[in-house]
């Protein structure tokens, strides 16, 4: 619109200006002459230039209209797109406020990772931890499962073993007996050879010795032991003999210078057949002494059933001299 008025006013200012200079060059007339075919002529060409002029100002009308049609249309968009700016600033801001608010929770969430984060290394490093608190416990176990075995197994073959021992102790014959000599004293010196009877019994399990002749006879094969002893005070020479199956084992002798009294003991194990005898022999020309103090024993007892037969027995031997 300024552009199609100031365009209309320079325009006036030329036909004006045009107009002024047709009339002081054109008649060559003085002032206050009147020519009245210049007069026509001179009004034909302003009204043709009045013709063209509106002409003009219709056409610039037309454009100033169409202009401002334009502009008007520019000022509704430019107004739309204002709205459209000012609701997209609206949610810019609410973007960014959001934005704002989600970098926040972005941070508050880096810093719960960054805890979990740590949380999970401990936890990691605590599972490790018991993983390796587990193993140790699994080898323990296992160390100890296998102690178990190799216990059970001993127990299983130890009641194997007391089975085994129960039922030999109840197949095994109860035999054992102990007893002294006198009570009266001296014993001997004799001319011959002669079995010691011991009558002083204090103990005969399986009844295999007989006081009445001083002879233990074995009821069962097997391992037996017998222990026995002199003891002399009033003769110089003193000494006993045991004999197996009438065969001499054993011989226990002493010597009494007058000083005091002499006593000896000795043992012995022997492998003996059902109906074996074991007995006492004192010599000839020599003498012992009890009394009521059982200074004098011969015992024995049933130890244990072997297959193999001792070829030489054992004997244990110790002398005393007082």
């Amino acid at each position: 619109m300024r552009r199609a008025a100031v365009f209309l006013a320079l325009l006036l200012c030329l036909l004006w200006t045009g107009a002024q200079g047709e009339d002081g060059r054109g008649t060559g007339k003085k002032e206050g002459e009147f020519d009245i075919q210049g007069a026509h002529d001179q009004s034909s060409s302003q009204t043709q230039m009045r013709t063209d002029i509106l002409a003009e100002l219709k056409e610039l009308r037309d454009i100033a209209i169409e202009h401002r049609i334009i502009i008007q249309r520019l000022e509704q968009d430019n107004t739309a797109t204002q709205v459209r700016l000012t609701a997209s600033e609206s949610k810019n801001d609410v973007l960014e406020n959001r934005m704002s608010s989600s970098e926040k929770e972005g941070e508050e969430l880096k810093r719960e990772n960054a805890a979990l984060e740590a949380r999970m290394s401990s936890r990691e490093n605590e599972v490790e931890e018991v993983k390796r608190v587990n193993a140790d416990l699994l080898a323990r176990v296992t160390a100890s499962e296998n102690k178990s075995r190799v216990f059970e197994a001993r127990m299983s073959s130890s009641e194997k073993e007391v089975q085994e021992l129960q039922r030999q102790n109840a197949d095994r014959p109860q035999v054992a007996f102990s007893a002294g000599l006198t009570d009266s004293g001296a014993v001997g010196p004799f001319t011959t050879d002669t079995t010691l009877k011991y009558i002083k019994v204090f103990t005969n399990i399986g009844q295999a010795y007989s006081p009445t002749t001083g002879i233990f006879t074995a009821p069962v094969r097997g391992v037996y032991y017998f222990r026995f002893n002199i003891w002399e005070t009033h003769s110089a020479y003193t000494g006993v003999e045991l004999f197996h199956n009438y065969k001499r084992k054993i011989k226990i002798h002493g010597y009494n210078d007058g000083t005091g009294y002499i006593t000896t003991s000795n043992a012995v194990v022997l492998q003996l057949e059902k109906g074996d005898v074991v007995y006492i022999l004192l010599p000839a020309n020599v003498s012992v002494y009890d009394d009521s103090y059982n200074r004098i024993i011969f015992s024995g007892f049933y130890s244990f059933l072997s297959e193999a037969h001792c070829k030489t027995p054992t004997t244990l031997r110790f002398n005393i001299t007082y």
